[in-house]
């Protein structure tokens, strides 16, 4: 059964990513597009990282959705708004 689901995993028919619920996701920049995910927590040591992601409204519980992803920049909704981070701020949404 393990080596079935390895080979599949390799050849890209079982996405682990793509969960009803994303609970094998751990930051956002691992979460797959047009999939609502729970904020579990922010994580980082910088204080000015956590102050402005709670001013876009990123904090535990909340909702958000990855609506795109170019490059290192990722569009992502939060209350029904739309903004566009980049690949740290993503790292630190552990989702």
């Amino acid at each position: 059964m393990s080596d079935t689901l390895v080979s599949e995993m390799i050849n890209g028919i079982y996405d682990l990513k793509r969960t009803d619920k994303g609970d094998l996701v751990k930051n956002l920049s691992e979460a797959a597009v047009d999939v609502e995910y729970t904020i579990k927590r922010i994580e980082t040591d910088d204080e000015e990282i956590k102050s402005f992601l709670f001013t876009l409204g990123c904090y535990e519980g909340e909702k958000v959705t990855v609506i795109s992803i170019l490059a290192e920049n990722y569009v992502i909704s939060i209350k029904d708004a739309r903004y566009s981070i980049d690949s740290d701020l993503a790292e630190a949404i552990i989702v």
